[in-house]
Formats: structure tokens, sequence, C-alpha cells
């Protein structure tokens, strides 16, 4: 079966939007609940859309900062998004800060990739500031469909329950206060994966290292063309003779390298962010 990815393309403009709620999903978690009059013509349809929040900078003009929108609702005009509350910048004060009634300015998405939905598994990977997107996917996989959820947060009070029908195997990885950048748990908690039979969709957001060494670590193992390296949209497949092909934002080859493991042939999609996603079809290599 071939699972088809489209992209849709948005006029993006500048809305301006009022704090109507704000609360804690977890102790470095918090939600901000956007409304008013400005939602005319905007739409969301994708887990892994983002918009960009205009905040105050210690400059005094405005930073953007992009986030994933967690819920809209349509009828009650109510955008939703989640802000990891971790390294301390504009965005981090200002939800820190933000209080109902103060208004903020949006713009976004500017376009969604359309994920097929009829994969027999699904993967989600990462960790907390990618929780609003692997959230909002597993919640929308459809009813008895496995979804595997692996996300390293910093401790049991960061876990989140999601409202799902999915059959959903979750995974929690509990990181060490220094292994905040280090993929290397999530590496490790992967290697006990086991995916199951059929098709599968596999998404990862992680660090995608831009360093020159670990573009040519990939090279070496994978036989990677470095011109294919350029940052931006990218895939990642299998190549004649056998080598792994790469565009885009590079994913660490630790992951790849298990993934290869899971006996799939592999397609990567690389967002603006540091966000990719593979599919998987079992049994190609």
């Amino acid at each position: 079966m071939e699972h088809r990815t489209h992209r849709v393309r948005y006029n993006s403009r500048r809305r301006t939007l009022e704090v109507q709620e704000k609360w804690h999903v977890t102790p470095k978690m918090l939600r901000i609940v956007l409304g008013g009059e400005d939602f005319e013509d905007f739409s969301t349809p994708s887990a892994d859309d983002h918009i960009k929040l205009y905040v105050p900078s210690e400059a005094g003009d405005l930073a953007a900062r992009d986030f994933t929108p967690r819920y809209f609702d349509t009828e009650a005009k109510k955008l939703t998004i989640d802000i990891a509350l971790h390294s301390a910048g504009p965005a981090i004060r200002w939800a820190e800060q933000a209080q109902a009634g103060d208004v903020v300015e949006i713009s976004g998405p500017r376009g969604s990739l359309m994920i097929s939905d009829d994969f027999d598994w699904w993967l989600l990977i990462g960790d907390e500031t990618a929780l609003p997107s692997i959230g909002r996917r597993v919640e929308s996989v459809a009813a008895g469909v496995r979804a595997i959820t692996l996300v390293a947060v910093a401790g049991a009070s960061e876990e989140q329950v999601f409202n799902t029908r999915a059959d959903h195997q979750v995974v929690w990885v509990h990181r060490l206060p220094d292994e905040t950048t280090s993929p290397q748990p999530l590496v490790d908690a992967l290697k006990k994966i086991k995916t199951p039979p059929g098709a599968g969709f596999v998404w990862i957001a992680a660090e995608a290292s831009q360093d020159s060494a670990r573009r040519a670590r990939l090279h070496h193992q994978h036989q990677t063309p470095s011109g294919a390296m350029a940052p931006g949209n990218g895939i990642l497949g299998r190549r004649p003779g056998g080598c792994l092909r790469t565009a885009g934002q590079l994913v660490s080859p630790r992951f790849v390298s298990i993934l290869r493991n899971h006996q799939g042939c592999c397609a990567m999609y690389c967002s603006l962010r540091s966000f990719c996603t593979l599919f998987v079809q079992r049994a190609c290599f």
C-alpha cells in the first residue's frame, strides 16, 4: 500500500488574540488558551503544524517563536498551545507572566504536511518540547491502531495522559539533569521497542545535528553524499546498492541505525525545526 503525503499552503497573516486561560499541565508544561474574533480563515489540520507567537524581547522589539497548536476549537474560537518551561527566553518569560486579558499576536501556520492515516502502527519519539505534537498525533490515531510513544522528560511529575482511542503503548524515559541535550536516553530506550508487523509511521523530534563531525559520521556510516546534507526538507531512503540517502536536517545516526534494525525502508521529512518524520515499511531491507 502506498502511503501518500501532501502539503497544503495557506496565506499566513498576523492575528491579534487575547489570553483567556492559563494553567500547568505539569510543573514544567504551561498551557495557554488564546481566544478572540480574529480566527477567520485560520486552519491547523496537521499535528506538526506550527505558529509564530510574537512576544516582547529584551531589546524592546517583538521576538517570533514557533509553537505547535495543541488544540483548536473552531466553534469556540479558542487556540491552545503548550509551552515547555525549559531554558529562559522571551517566550518563556512571556508565558510565565501572561495573565487573562493580555493581548498577543500570532501568525501561521504557513502550511501543513498532511499524512495519510492508513498506517498499521505509529511510533512517536521526542522530549518534552515535542509533547504538543506527540499528544495531538496520538489523540488522532484511529481506534485500535497501535501507537507507541517514547518520550524523555525530567521525571514522573512531567508525564502526561493522552485522551486517545488508539491501542496506546507509552514509554516514559526519566532523564538525568545532565542528559538534557543528550539523545542517548532515548536511543537506549528505542533499542528495546518492538514494532508491530505492517506499515508504520515513525516521527522523531530530536536534536538535528548540524556540526561537521556528525555529518561526516553519517556520510561514513551510510555512504551518504555530502551534497545531500543541506538544511531544509529532505528524504532518507533506500539507495541502489544498499546504502542510505539523505537530504535535509540530520537525525542522529544512532536513531537511523536502530530504526534500520526494525527492518524498515525509510523516508524522512524534516520540518523547519529539528523535527523529522520517517515512514517505515516492514521487510524492505
